[in-house]
């Protein structure tokens, strides 16, 4: 059998896409207005189907790249955005375009991976972000597991502590932790 890199997405994708709301779009603006320069690059991290996360980045000029496992919400984000370059793979797996961004978001991926694939992530975002990079994720605070609403399957935060030193041992910084609707932390690469 074959395994669903898609976390359990693929198989509920056009509910994900019904039951998406706008929560967090408006604090991520911000933080791309306020951290990065007009026209940075940024990958979206399981991407999904673009809304409302590469939407808000878009409509503010940001050139997005969007990584997802998910064909079906793949397809979604190209016929909403079609000039959004795409990679239909899983994060923990993906060559990143084989090239560098100005800033990466993950925004309610990293709890839906297994632990290993989690920290293995940390290490390829880094690797994908230029000197002065920024990284904007999500995850709980604390650390736990409960069932994700959509598919199902075990979700699991590593909680704070674990998060900041897998940002540290990755080569990022954490520069900052902000409570909104989801808990978010803001980790920067250092410029060479």
């Amino acid at each position: 059998m074959a395994v669903d890199r898609s976390e359990g997405y693929e198989g509920v994708a056009d509910e994900f896409i019904a039951a998406r709301s706008d929560i967090d779009a408006s604090f991520v603006r911000s933080w791309a207005r306020e951290e990065l320069a007009p026209r940075s690059t940024i990958v979206d991290v399981a991407c999904g189907s673009g809304v409302p996360i590469a939407q808000a980045l878009i409509e503010d000029g940001f050139i997005i790249f969007g990584i997802d496992a998910s064909p079906s919400l793949l397809a979604a984000l190209r016929l909403r955005f079609p000039d959004v370059q795409v990679a239909c793979e899983a994060v923990q797996d993906s060559v990143f375009f084989r090239r560098a961004f100005d800033a990466a978001v993950a925004i309610g991926l990293l709890f839906l991976l297994f632990p290993e694939d989690q920290r293995r992530v940390f290490y390829q975002v880094a690797n994908a972000l230029r000197p002065g990079g920024r990284f904007l994720f999500t995850a709980p605070r604390q650390a736990c597991e409960w069932r994700d609403v959509l598919t199902g399957r075990q979700s699991r935060s590593l909680g704070e502590a674990e998060y900041r030193r897998l940002v540290e041992a990755s080569g990022l910084q954490l520069v900052g932790c902000h409570e909104r609707e989801n808990f978010f932390y803001d980790a920067v690469k250092p410029a060479a």
